[in-house]
């Protein structure tokens, strides 16, 4: 599968944005779907995941929980991160992964994760 990630943009605090993940391939309603993001000087860290083969599966960070939600669309084979109450902290690089073969003990972990789109970056100003 590959990934596309889009809809970064420099946003005020407060302000919203909504991250989109464009996948191609007839198989993507298998995969998970991750979320990741890294700042400058950081490593990357998990935001959120969705699993694959509508079980339904959804966690998130705790630095995003009740203001970041992800969601799947596997008509459209996108995942998309909606993401309120943005914080210049919440500043990133934010890249989608996909794997189909994670168990849910992985799901937090880059690594696990076989492919990966490109980087979109979102920039919040206080």
């Amino acid at each position: 599968v590959q990934l596309q990630a889009s809809g970064g943009g420099l946003v005020q605090a407060g302000g919203s944005l909504r991250l989109s993940c464009a996948a191609s391939g007839r198989t993507f309603t298998n995969y998970w779907i991750g979320w990741f993001r890294q700042a400058p000087g950081k490593e990357r860290e998990f935001v959120a995941c969705i699993s694959g083969l509508g079980r339904s599966t959804i966690k998130y960070s705790d630095s995003v929980k009740g203001r970041f939600t992800i969601s799947r669309d596997n008509a459209k084979n996108t995942v998309s991160l909606e993401m309120t109450n943005l914080k210049p902290e919440d500043t990133a690089v934010y890249y989608c992964a996909g794997d189909r073969s994670l168990i849910v003990g992985q799901s937090t972990v880059p690594d696990a994760y076989d492919y990966w789109g490109q980087g979109t970056q979102v920039t919040v100003s206080s």
